[in-house]
């Protein structure tokens, strides 16, 4: 059997279209990751390269998140149990942290540097 130009361009375009996915998906490029903080008001993104500080409002009052030195984390919050203080910073894609009893919920969600296999992963 013969191959014929037209197979041979086929499983060219075949071969790229692999390649292409396989950067696309696997690839290190990607956004930097970010801070989205969910509250009862809605949901915010924020850079984790920019400091500041957020108040958000819950059923209990106000929650004040932090971000500083590309990480963020609860400094205060009116819960009974600081459970969410007591967390401390997050900064990689995947951690989150917390505030049950408020309704606040912060992630730091992207693919940063951290992006990778931790511990938990087997």
């Amino acid at each position: 059997m013969r191959l014929r130009p037209l197979d041979l361009a086929i499983g060219l375009v075949a071969a790229g279209v692999v390649a292409f996915s396989a950067i696309a998906a696997y690839g290190q490029g990607g956004g930097q990751a970010e801070a989205v903080i969910r509250g009862r008001d809605g949901e915010w993104v924020y850079p984790l390269t920019a400091d500041r500080e957020l108040r958000v409002d819950g059923p209990l009052g106000e929650t004040t998140v932090v971000i500083r030195d590309k990480t963020i984390r609860i400094t205060d919050s009116p819960c009974p149990n600081k459970t969410c203080i007591a967390a401390g910073a997050i900064g990689k894609p995947g951690q989150w942290v917390a505030c049950l009893p408020n309704q606040v919920f912060v992630s730091v969600e992207g693919r940063g540097a951290g992006g990778g296999v931790d511990a938990i992963v087997y």
